[in-house]
């Protein structure tokens, strides 16, 4: 075998050690519909993945009276801007382990970051607002995804490996997780059926003059 061709033959076989898979899910529920904000990951089991802070712009909206969106993904590490878009003040705050935090009334037009350092799920409310809510997911993988209102999602990229599979949604009683093995080829669809808790927020009143807040 001449030298080109033998350094040839080694470049194709790295590249098959190294090509990575492209994950699809889809997430329903018991009976059979879609489930939206289902946060999707994939954790390595022969290595720790080297994770750090998200180079996008990542930001939980106060506007409408609501946290938009209701579910954020982030890897650790990752600055999180909360704009108030709204034409009152907010006093959003959390008591989560992950994320303890507490920023008083400000104003329209205003916007505090934070930097989510450690994982976990961090629970976001407003002291004046009972019914915002929001959740900032804090991973250590960068291989995750939010499902649509599909309940489809896709994790791009992913290379080969054993992986734990985390499904993650707020009316989910307990994570659900999977093992799964990447070759390099896109894996199958993965489909997970959730048994989900009922939704118990608080509902805002339906107009001014109803009673609570508004």
């Amino acid at each position: 075998m001449t030298r080109p061709l033998a350094l040839a033959c080694l470049l194709l076989a790295a590249l098959g050690r190294t090509a990575a898979s492209d994950v699809s899910f889809k997430i329903t529920d018991a009976k059979g519909q879609p489930v939206a904000d289902a946060v999707v990951s994939l954790v390595p089991l022969d290595a720790p993945a080297t994770v750090g802070p998200s180079a996008n712009a990542i930001e939980v909206a106060q506007q409408g009276q609501e946290f938009l969106p209701l579910v954020t993904p982030v890897r650790v590490g990752t600055a999180v801007t909360f704009p108030n878009r709204d034409t009152v003040q907010h006093h959003v705050y959390s008591l989560s382990k992950p994320k303890k935090f507490d920023l008083p009334l400000y104003n329209p037009g205003k916007a505090e970051t934070l930097v989510f350092d450690q994982p976990g799920i961090v629970t976001i409310g407003c002291n004046i607002h009972d019914w915002m809510l929001a959740y900032v997911v804090v991973l250590e993988t960068p291989w995750f995804a939010k499902t649509a209102a599909d309940g489809a999602a896709l994790v791009a990229g992913v290379p080969p490996g054993h992986y734990r599979t985390e499904i993650w949604h707020p009316r989910l009683a307990k994570i659900v997780t999977r093992d799964l093995t990447l070759g390099g080829d896109s894996a199958p669809p993965l489909a997970f059926a959730l048994t989900l808790k009922p939704d118990h927020r608080i509902r805002r009143t339906p107009a001014a003059g109803g009673g609570g807040y508004q």
